[in-house]
């Protein structure tokens, strides 16, 4: 299974998705490999930062071919999770290609709104060649307490692609723990963050079924 973190629109969380899910899934026993192509190297960095190696190994391919060498590289794994750049579109493209699922961030805001035509877009072309991808958004960083959540899901039904049920909230957890190159489930196993991550990698795991 290859799952892309993708967006056009930078600042939407992608990475930090990215890193969690395939942290979330390796708990699980799964054979994890995050694939970081955005050329800012977020995820790079974060394994770096780590004082201990992470769940998963993180590899950087932030090249238009990732379509052609993942299949490669992903032997002898589960599952395959690709943190995507913005506003880079052959790799986007590329991304795309190589996925079995898209997860589209997007954030409580009009603007992400708006800018998420983009990615769409280009998922509509990439059907032409592969027809059985899926797709879906992913709320993230939603404000706790609020109906932005809710109103944002109404507003992302004008795009032809559903949206997971499971919205990830903002969190100070998110920022604390990438600061010490962890994850959530590192430094605080019974956050109600991780109770979010978990529920949307069974949405994942049952979309992709």
């Amino acid at each position: 299974m290859i799952v892309s973190f993708l967006n056009q629109k930078g600042g939407v969380g992608k990475t930090t998705l990215a890193i969690h899910v395939a942290d979330a899934l390796a708990r699980r026993n799964k054979r994890v490999l995050l694939v970081d192509a955005d050329p800012q190297g977020s995820a790079l960095d974060w394994a770096a930062a780590r004082s201990m190696k992470p769940l998963f190994p993180v590899a950087g391919l932030p090249r238009p071919s990732i379509h052609k060498e993942l299949p490669t590289l992903a032997q002898g794994f589960d599952v395959v999770i690709i943190d995507g750049p913005p506003r880079v579109y052959d790799v986007a493209r590329s991304a795309i290609m190589a996925s079995d699922l898209v997860l589209v961030p997007v954030q409580p805001s009009p603007y992400d709104v708006w800018a998420a035509k983009e990615i769409i877009d280009l998922m509509h072309e990439a059907t032409v060649f592969k027809p059985n991808l899926k797709s879906a958004f992913a709320i993230n960083r939603k404000i706790v307490n609020t109906a932005l959540g809710r109103d944002v899901v109404e507003a992302l039904r004008n795009y032809p692609i559903p949206v997971m049920k499971t919205a990830i909230c903002q969190r100070i957890a998110f920022a604390e723990s990438a600061a010490q190159g962890q994850t959530v489930f590192e430094i605080s196993p019974t956050h109600p963050a991780c109770t979010e991550l978990l529920a949307l990698v069974d949405e994942i795991r049952d979309f992709t079924v």
